[in-house]
């Protein structure tokens, strides 16, 4: 491939990915034009913004005590040593709120998709170890439980810690290595563990 041809190929995809996130971001500010005030939250989770991965999140009031939570996240990087965390990943959370929502204690039900294409890289809690190595392409599916909290920090914006553990099925190709596209395996696996992990900025309309 010619230098040109590859600027040109980057192009394009920088072009669909600013698409990409200004196309959710107006979706998800036209949707919360139409709640009452103290209804929405929109978020970033600071430790998926730390892996280099765009993510948005949106939260909105169903009941006194419940709501549902919407995050995406997008990722089409290539980092240094050829390492690759290339993903989609889409989570809704029902939630339900111990004293009120959007302040203290909750729990939720999460369900999780998500396209990858991951190679040269470590996994925690020795997860796919041929990763170092090798690349994983595939999807991924599950719903897990979590647990969260909310601080208020002023009148519209809030800190959210939340952990969740659940189950996934992985459906995959397994290549020999991160740059490499001869594939050298299919198969699929059952994961149980954590499946969620956050520590959000949320701004509340």
């Amino acid at each position: 491939m010619t230098a040109r041809m590859s600027f040109l190929r980057k192009g394009c995809q920088l072009h669909f990915v600013v698409r990409g996130i200004f196309g959710v971001f107006f979706c998800m500010c036209i949707f919360s034009l139409g709640v009452t005030a103290q209804h929405v939250g929109l978020k970033t989770n600071l430790l998926y913004d730390a892996t280099g991965s765009v993510n948005l999140g949106v939260e909105t009031a169903l009941a006194p005590k419940w709501t549902l939570d919407v995050s995406g996240n997008y990722n089409a990087w290539d980092f240094k040593n050829n390492r690759k965390w290339r993903h989609i990943l889409v989570q809704p959370e029902a939630r339900y709120w111990f004293c009120e929502r959007f302040n203290g204690h909750f729990i939720g039900l999460h369900a999780h998709w998500m396209k990858f294409n991951i190679g040269n890289v470590k996994m925690p809690f020795h997860l796919w170890e041929s990763l170092q190595d090798g690349r994983f392409e595939g999807d991924l599916w599950g719903g897990g439980f979590s647990y969260g909290y909310q601080w208020l920090l002023g009148r519209h914006w809030n800190l959210e810690a939340e952990i969740g553990v659940g189950y996934a099925r992985v459906i995959y190709d397994e290549y020999p290595c991160a740059s490499c596209g001869v594939r050298k395996a299919s198969g699929h696996t059952d994961y149980v563990g954590p499946t969620k992990i956050g520590l959000d900025f949320v701004y509340i309309f």
